[in-house]
């Protein structure tokens, strides 16, 4: 009587079973792990711009504090951009004729604002507002990082709900003195948690509705 399976068939079928049961799981832990990574995040990603801006050279080397292109980084949700007439505040005197610049001089002859490219970019729904952090005595590198040391510059923080709600539980790694808000290469010394408990209490920052939905989902 000829054989209709061969020996091997049992042992097939049961790893197809174990398969089949398996999969659903593993396609949970793929999909979690895909959104954590940097490919869905787009953590140390930099984005093309108009115009290659180094925050190296203008902010590390030259010494220009953030507010100087994000004038309403400290009264508004948003920080803002620059204006064309804030880059000509240099460049009408120096580097006049820098081919890479060009975007730069057609903006302010043409009237039109140069169109930057979002590199931190938060869902829709989601409410941020940069004004209440700096505030609080959040430094801007608690989120964009050393950016006096970037040429070009990138996400640096994941920007999940998860890195967010760790910093909304546990503020006082992040607090700074005022003095050290916008200095993105400062380092704390001496006791950390002696400090952060000084800050929070000077900040007056209480963690008690600080992870509250609303309070990023309006």
């Amino acid at each position: 009587m000829a054989q209709l399976f061969r020996p091997g068939a049992d042992i097939a079928v049961r790893w197809a079973l174990v398969a089949l049961l398996a999969f659903p799981f593993v396609l949970v832990v793929a999909l979690y792990v895909y959104a954590g990574s940097p490919y869905r995040t787009g953590q140390d990603r930099s984005v093309d711009q108009p115009v290659p801006f180094s925050h190296q050279h203008h902010v590390g080397e030259l010494g220009l504090d953030c507010r100087f292109c994000h004038e309403t980084v400290e009264t508004s949700r948003f920080a803002g951009m620059p204006p064309t007439h804030t880059c000509m505040t240099c460049h009408s005197q120096i580097w006049t004729n820098a081919a890479m610049l060009a975007p730069v001089r057609e903006s302010l002859v043409d009237g039109r604002p140069l169109k930057w490219n979002r590199v931190n970019n938060l869902p829709d729904y989601v409410y941020f507002d940069h004004s209440v952090h700096l505030a609080k005595g959040v430094g801007c590198a608690s989120c964009h990082g050393p950016v006096a040391l970037m040429p070009l510059v990138r996400q640096q923080a994941p920007l999940t709900m998860g890195w967010c709600l760790s910093c909304h539980r546990n503020p006082a790694p992040n607090l700074r003195p005022p003095s050290a808000i916008f200095d993105t290469l400062w380092k704390p010394t001496g006791d950390a948690a002696a400090r952060g408990r000084a800050l929070m209490a000077s900040y007056h920052v209480d963690t008690r509705s600080l992870t509250d939905c609303s309070t990023c989902h309006r």
